[in-house]
Formats: C-alpha cells, structure tokens, sequence
C-alpha cells in the first residue's frame, strides 16, 4: 500500500473549491489592519486576533526594527545552545511581571508552547484533564504527554469532579483555555480553582485570547477573576494581541527551570527572532500604558455582539471581542463566508476538526481600532446575507 493512498483519496477541500466557496488561504497583501487588501480590493477584516490592533503601532514597529539592527534578522540557533541573546531574557522578565509570576519563558510558537510544556508535566503516572472545547495545541500536548489524558464536557464542574474523585494519589493537572477561541466564552475559573484545592491538583490555564483583552490591566483570565495567586501556570501567545509570533509561559522559578532542560519543543526548536522578541515586549508595554484601546475594544465587541442579536442571528456563548455566528450546517457556512466575502467581508468559516459535528460557524472577531464606520458595514453585510440566505 502506498502512505501517498491517503492523499489521493482526500477530496473533502477539493469539493468546496469546486463549488467556488472556499475560504480559506486568502492572500492578504497589505497590514493585519481593520481593513485589508485581498485580491486587489479592500476589505473589512474581522477574522483577525490583532485584538488591540498593535501590528502596525508605530513604538512597536520601531522597536522590532532597532533589534534587527542591533541583532540581525534570526539567532541561528535553539535556546538551548546559542540562540539566546540578553533581550530574550529582559521580555521574560517582563511577561512575568506583566503575569505576576517569577519567571517565564519564550517558545517559538504558541503551538510548540502547549506541547513542550504539557508532554514536560505530565508523566506515566500523572493524569492530565482537560475541557472537549480546548484548542488543537492543548490536545496535541496531551497527545504527546506519557500520563492520561481525561476529558470533561464544555465548562461542566460536575464532569470536572467527576474526574477528579475518581484518581486519588495521581498527579493531576488541568488545562483549560481562559477564553475558548471559537465560541467566545470564558472558562469557569472560580470553581475550576475551589476544585483544583480540594482535589490536589495544579492548574495552567491557556490565555491565548485572553492576554491583553481580559482583566482590569489586561493580565488576563486569572486578573479577570481576581484569581492570579491560584493559576499555577498560565500560557500565553504573542500572535494576538502581543503583535508577534512565539508563545510563553509563566510560573514559578522551579517549574521554568525544569522546562528550560525537559520541555523539547523549545529545546529543539530554533529560537524566536530579535524581531519578535522586541515586538512582544514592546506590546506588553503599550498594553499597560494605553489602556483606553482595551475599553474601545469592548466597546467595539459589546456593540456588534448586540447587533448580531438584534437580528437574530445565534451568537452562541460569546462574551469576549470573539462573536461567532452559529449556523449549524457546513454548506451553509460556507455559503455564508462566500457571500459576506463579496460584500466585502472577511470571516472566518470555521467547521470539523475546529468546531464540534454540527456546530459550524462564522467566527468574527474585533479590533480597537474599528471604526463605527467599520461596524456599521459589517451589521449591514450581515443583514443582507443572513437574510438572502434564511439564516435570519
């Protein structure tokens, strides 16, 4: 049997395309901005996790270009041998600060985060429990973790518990998602946290779409809660709101140790460029010094998540900057990107393996710096559509 079998019988994509409504690959060719260029027109961009639209600040372009000067375009190396240089270090020390934890460490991406640190964590005999609605790279981790991985219905204590009761003398470690990034919604962490105490396990929590977005300071999902001192570990991305690329995490001065010499997505990794180093730590600083984009951002999201439902489109359990439109049927998602695209919208369509069977959906998701103006022709293009194709 030939292993290129496989390949040949895929036609899934191929189907969609034939059908002239695929979604997805678009060639962007300008800025991560609130409007794009693709294929030569300009378009709204409300796919995009620029939450605070940092990626074209003018200190934070600025601060990636002197690194490249001073440092030159990559490190030719892993973290492990030669690719640290001193501005990994100053960053590090400013996500944890910025996390309130002793130490943090850089990956290359947010996706080799998740999996170095869970495979490092959870050993033979360790368990590791995790939300169904969790991202890919959280289930890829436990995939490659030796422990067990146990899995509880979306936001469901009573699964959670369930769980937990029934490994006593286990090492245990949760890892949940502080905003789940299709849906919108935010982890129950208050009880999340009363079980992790009376269970004995320790908690990490994904603030993948929550750094720079929720909080009073933007810390993040524990801030939001006010439950900082209960997270033992909390994992971050830089492709969001922090401007870049790569991915952190932050803990104790232990667990970071232990990482640095165990965790081989980072250890076999090349390392993350001068570039997006000093962009991520540049990010952290506008964050904490402009907190008016933050308020403009929920205030941008709270005005479409309205408007959505006003006309009666299913918004599903959102209740951050990401709005999905829940339209159930593949097909019809897909219809419903195709058509938006031509008004001059871009979505996301997001089906299998991103959403569960029969949930398929138009995820949306905002900026700071979109305007009314902007807002008002993504509701417009949203009537329209919703209604042409009896979705509303």
């Amino acid at each position: 049997m030939d292993i290129f079998d496989k390949c040949y019988r895929y036609t899934d994509a191929k189907k969609v395309m034939a059908a002239g409504i695929y979604p997805y690959f678009k060639v962007i060719q300008s800025a991560q901005d609130p409007e794009v260029i693709v294929d030569g027109r300009r378009m709204i961009m409300v796919g995009s996790n620029s939450y605070l639209g940092l990626t074209s600040h003018p200190r934070i372009r600025e601060a990636a270009i002197r690194a490249v000067e001073q440092y030159g375009t990559g490190c030719a190396g892993s973290r492990f041998l030669n690719g640290t240089i001193d501005l990994h270090h100053e960053v590090e020390a400013r996500l944890a600060k910025f996390k309130k934890k002793e130490a943090a460490l850089l990956f290359a991406a947010g996706y080799q985060t998740n999996l170095g640190v869970i495979s490092a964590l959870v050993a033979k005999d360790d368990v590791v429990i995790i939300d169904r609605w969790n991202h890919a790279s959280i289930i890829d981790g436990c995939r490659l973790a030796f422990g067990q991985t146990l899995k509880y219905r979306h936001n469901d204590m009573e699964a959670l518990e369930r769980i937990l009761t029934s490994h006593p003398g286990k090492g245990k470690l949760i890892v949940v998602d502080g905003v789940f990034s299709m849906e919108g919604d935010i982890v129950n962490l208050p009880e999340i946290v009363q079980l992790a105490r009376k269970y004995g396990a320790r908690i990490m929590v994904d603030d993948a779409h929550a750094t720079g977005v929720l909080g009073k300071e933007g810390r993040g999902t524990a801030q939001h809660f006010g439950l900082e001192e209960e997270v033992d570990i909390i994992m971050g991305t830089c492709s969001k709101a922090l401007a870049a690329v790569g991915g952190f995490i932050a803990s104790t001065h232990e667990v970071i140790h232990y990482l640095q010499h165990i965790a081989r997505s980072m250890m076999f990794s090349a390392s993350l460029p001068p570039s997006c180093v000093a962009t991520i730590g540049a990010a952290v600083e506008v964050i904490e010094q402009e907190p008016e984009r933050r308020a403009q951002l929920w205030k941008n999201a709270q005005r479409v998540r309205e408007g959505f439902k006003e006309m009666g489109f299913d918004t599903g359990l959102s209740e951050t900057p990401i709005i999905p439109v829940i339209i159930g049927d593949e097909q019809q998602a897909f219809l419903m990107g195709r058509a938006l695209y031509e008004h001059g919208i871009f979505t996301n369509v997001s089906v299998r393996s991103a959403v569960p069977e029969g949930r398929a959906l138009i995820r949306t998701s905002y900026m700071a710096t979109h305007t009314d103006a902007h807002i008002d022709q993504v509701l417009q293009a949203f009537r329209i559509v919703g209604r042409e194709l009896g979705v509303i």
